[in-house]
């Protein structure tokens, strides 16, 4: 119950990974609040995590909009009080090849994967100053790291967002802040659903552990980093993907 009496945002919690992280952190005593544009997901989520035994809540919001966010860390600020943990999780694509990729699916991708990072941290962290408190966890990808074809924009936001957390992890670490990012590399989400198995398995098959990831699996990591045993690290960026990207 490392957790008990903190407050976890997770943005795009209403699903996959954010999902997942949403119930780890309530079966280890945090009050999570999920933050999803789709709200009746996340009312679901949340309803099943309450009937489990965990303290959970759904606020809607648009990470991409700037009132949006700032209503929703203005509820948080009303119920709770306080903000712990801050994860940005939501994010999207929208494949295509550059000659390809449209101005519209270049501003869709960033207004939530960069923009969405930037506004839901600027807006959590005087919760977190008041406090002399806090974990920031942001949701880079190897894409980020190691760039992917035809994914332009997305390659474009995971890199960004390494470099949003090294930059805040020096900003914030003299508040009792610390920023690190986790990198998923192939995992199981709605995400790759609609991915052909032929190409999951080939997937698989550059993973030397020789499995796609799970979505337990990068909740774990967003877990450890928000959690006592973490307290040093900061900046860091933290590959979950198998081996992927040996």
């Amino acid at each position: 119950m490392e957790f008990e009496k903190q407050v976890v945002l997770i943005t795009g919690g209403a699903s996959g990974l954010g999902r997942r992280a949403a119930q780890l952190f309530c079966e280890r005593g945090a009050r999570v609040i999920i933050a999803d544009v789709n709200e009746e997901q996340g009312e679901h989520a949340a309803t099943e995590l309450k009937e489990a035994g965990g303290s959970a809540e759904c606020i809607q919001v648009n990470v991409g909009d700037e009132a949006s966010v700032q209503a929703l860390m203005e509820q948080v600020r009303q119920r709770t009080g306080r903000l712990d943990v801050l994860i940005n999780n939501a994010g999207i694509t929208r494949d295509g090849m550059l000659h390809k990729m449209t101005k519209e699916k270049w501003d869709q991708v960033i207004a939530i994967n960069l923009t969405g990072v930037y506004l839901c941290t600027k807006a959590a962290i005087p919760l977190m100053i008041e406090n002399g408190y806090g974990r920031i966890i942001n949701t880079s990808s190897v894409i980020g790291l190691y760039g992917n074809i035809g994914q332009t924009n997305y390659a474009a936001t995971k890199a960004g967002v390494i470099g949003l957390t090294k930059t805040w992890a020096k900003e914030l670490g003299g508040k009792g802040i610390t920023v690190n990012a986790v990198a998923p590399g192939f995992i199981r989400t709605p995400m790759t659903d609609a991915v052909p198995e032929k190409i999951l398995e080939m997937m698989r098959q550059k993973v030397p552990v020789q499995r796609l990831g799970e979505p337990e699996d990068i909740a774990r990591a967003y877990v450890f980093l928000a959690s006592p045993h973490a307290s040093y690290i900061n900046g860091a960026v933290l590959s979950v993907d198998g081996g992927l990207v040996l």
